[in-house]
């Protein structure tokens, strides 16, 4: 069976990192960028990580970073990958990634004009600068950095992209499931989506988003089989 990996963003206290944990998150994110209600600092990062089990994956997510700022962070805390939401560009974001021996998933912010090639240039541009490029993340865009809790136009991603990309951008308990069977993601990306306010997750939240995708597995899985046996 086809399983969709979970990263829960936007990790500020251990015992959200454990109701994500509890509930089958594949992976966790840290904001690193100040300006962010669910920033944190590479202390207390470091402070978080320290509860993680094995297998569990910490992401750093920075906006516009300086080579020394992700430094900071890498020293602290056991990350396993970078996020990259600002306006860093393919040699940025490669240079990056180098100095501190790190895979990178790079945010693209899918605008309503947005053309299905233009996703696919983009990966090939970032995929061409970097052997630590990992997947793009895609993302509804905004006038600001980070998610706005806002579903973009699913359509507009290749098909032949979609099964290495992160979905993110207003996903919810609600939406999960068909988001999952229609796009067929790699993975999938929620944070304001499983709060009770900003910066605090919501343990039930988490598991009923956990569940609603492990839902849609189970709808691809019974697809599969039954087109490989009509």
């Amino acid at each position: 069976m086809q399983r969709t990996r979970i990263k829960i963003c936007g990790i500020t206290r251990e015992q959200d990192l454990r109701a994500a944990v509890d509930a089958g998150a594949d992976a966790l994110g840290f904001v690193f960028y100040p300006k962010s209600p669910r920033y944190v600092t590479p202390e207390q990062a470091g402070r978080l990580c320290a509860a993680l089990p094995p297998f569990v994956s910490a992401v750093a997510l920075f906006v516009n970073p300086s080579v020394e700022e992700v430094r900071a962070v890498a020293e602290r805390a056991p990350l396993a990958l970078i996020q990259f939401h600002g306006d860093e560009t393919p040699e940025q974001c490669a240079q990056i990634a180098a100095a501190v021996q790190r895979p990178f998933v790079r945010a693209f912010r899918v605008k309503p004009d947005t053309a299905p090639s233009a996703l696919l240039e983009y990966e090939l541009a970032y995929r061409a600068a970097s052997p630590w490029f990992s997947s793009l993340l895609l993302d509804t865009f905004v006038d600001a950095y980070g998610g706005a809790g806002k579903v973009f136009d699913w359509s507009l991603i290749p098909k032949e992209l979609a099964p290495r990309v992160v979905l993110s951008g207003g996903l919810s308990v609600q939406n999960a499931t068909d988001a999952v069977v229609r796009v067929r993601p790699f993975a999938v990306d929620i944070s304001s989506g499983v709060e009770a306010q900003k910066g605090i997750k919501d343990a039930r939240k988490i598991a009923d988003f956990v569940s609603a995708v492990r839902a849609a597995d189970a709808i691809i899985s019974s697809e599969t089989t039954h087109e490989s046996h009509p």
